[in-house]
């Protein structure tokens, strides 16, 4: 097993976090390009949306193909082939030649963008020592929102250079780059033992971690606050394309440089975990989140700006320690359990479009944003249940390590803590 910061984790951790890069560089190249999307095809907001919306919704499903078929076949071979994959199919939307083309390319391309996210927190899991592995989460988390950053930035000026069909070609070009560099750092997997696989087993491991509520609870909570941040953030560009801001392109990429904030997010994340516990950093996070929104609706792109940050900062928070939550609460099949975490996370993404388009054509901006704090509302509640439960489960534990050591005559009374009651939420 690797031990936390050794040569092998950081060589290890690289791999994944460039990987991570290369997975979020390829899915919101699009978003900077919604309003020329929407002007250049003559499609509705919400029309222009599905090249988002599809592609994490084919992404969420992939994750329900790629965990469990990692669980039998390995993490390693999943991770290479679809970054390969998804870096030429970036080259084959440079030449799309209608609106319907690009969204049925951009649903397989979200298919194969869900390889790498489906195992790589499953990977760790099999390969990193327990103290290992958070920081790694958290660093890995970082890398994510430098990939969305970096794919938002790109896409805007390049296409305000050449065109729409410029910002896929510069992105598939990094992404070939960056494969073969994966593919060198990523080291032989060493913890992986294989299952056979079977498809009533995987059902039913989805199913064990759909029972387990502290589990159900961070799925929903990493959905929910996922379908208001990044639809949000794609309604944002439509407003600030129109009057009176009317940024173009290359200003709506470099909006998203407040993603910066989520990387620090993310990457305190592990430093909180020690002092705090993850249920109340996830309350913490949402809360955040929703100060940062409610900041958007000053008539001043600086306050704008500061606003998007702070809920940059407070999302990609609570997204680090619910994601790190799921890793250590499943009991088994570890790639099945974070694969549904993110099945939850990407869904939330692409239904974030019908559930905000109706509160947008109502009142627009503010609109919208009631809708999303009417959700923020419930994942306030989940955190604080699985506070609730955190607690329950601790004095559970404290009762039993308070037991007088059991005797050979009555070992009932002596079981691991893997064995110990579950607390219901």
């Amino acid at each position: 097993m690797i031990d936390a910061h050794s040569r092998a984790w950081w060589r290890a951790t690289l791999a994944l976090c460039l990987g991570s890069f290369l997975v979020f560089l390829n899915l919101y190249v699009v978003q900077p390009l919604l309003p020329e999307l929407h002007q250049a095809h003559g499609v509705s907001t919400l029309a222009a949306n599905l090249a988002m919306s599809l592609a994490t919704l084919s992404l969420a499903a992939a994750l329900l193909v790629f965990g469990p078929l990692s669980d039998a076949i390995g993490r390693g071979g999943i991770m290479r082939v679809t970054l390969l994959a998804a870096g030429v199919l970036s080259l084959v939307l440079a030449w799309a030649p209608n609106f319907e083309v690009l969204l049925a390319v951009r649903v397989l391309q979200g298919f194969v963008l869900g390889g790498l996210p489906a195992v790589a927190i499953a990977w760790m899991g099999d390969e990193f020592e327990r103290s290992a592995m958070l920081p790694a989460v958290g660093v890995y988390i970082a890398a994510n929102t430098l990939g969305g950053i970096a794919g938002r930035v790109i896409g805007g000026w390049a296409a305000e250079a050449g065109g729409i069909s410029a910002s896929f070609l510069s992105v598939g070009g990094l992404t070939l780059a960056g494969v073969g560099l994966f593919w060198w750092l990523l080291p032989s997997a060493r913890g992986f033992t294989p299952r056979r696989f079977r498809l009533g087993e995987a059902f039913s491991d989805l199913l064990g971690h759909l029972r387990q509520p502290a589990l159900r609870s961070a799925y929903l909570l990493g959905g929910l606050n996922f379908l208001v941040f990044i639809n949000l953030y794609s309604y944002l560009t439509f407003r600030l394309a129109a009057e009176p801001f009317s940024l173009d392109a290359r200003w709506l990429g470099l909006l998203f440089l407040t993603y910066l904030g989520g990387t620090l997010g993310s990457s305190l994340s592990g430093r909180l975990a020690r002092r705090v516990s993850p249920p109340t950093c996830m309350a913490l996070g949402t809360l955040l989140l929703a100060a940062g929104m409610s900041l958007t609706l000053a008539a001043t792109l600086p306050i704008i700006l500061v606003g998007l940050t702070l809920a940059a900062f407070g999302f990609f928070l609570a997204h680090s320690m619910a994601s790190g939550w799921v890793g250590r609460q499943a009991r088994q099949a570890r790639g099945s359990a974070s694969a549904l975490y993110l099945v939850f996370y990407y869904l939330g993404a692409s239904l974030g479009g019908l559930w905000l388009e109706p509160f947008w054509r109502a009142a627009g901006w503010s609109g919208a944003l009631s809708g999303g704090g009417l959700v923020l509302v419930v994942t306030l509640t989940l955190a604080w249940r699985l506070r609730l439960g955190e607690r329950r489960q601790a004095g559970v534990d404290a009762e039993v390590q308070g037991m007088p050591c059991a005797s050979a005559s009555s070992p009932q009374t002596s079981f691991k803590r893997s064995e110990r009651p579950q607390a219901d939420l």
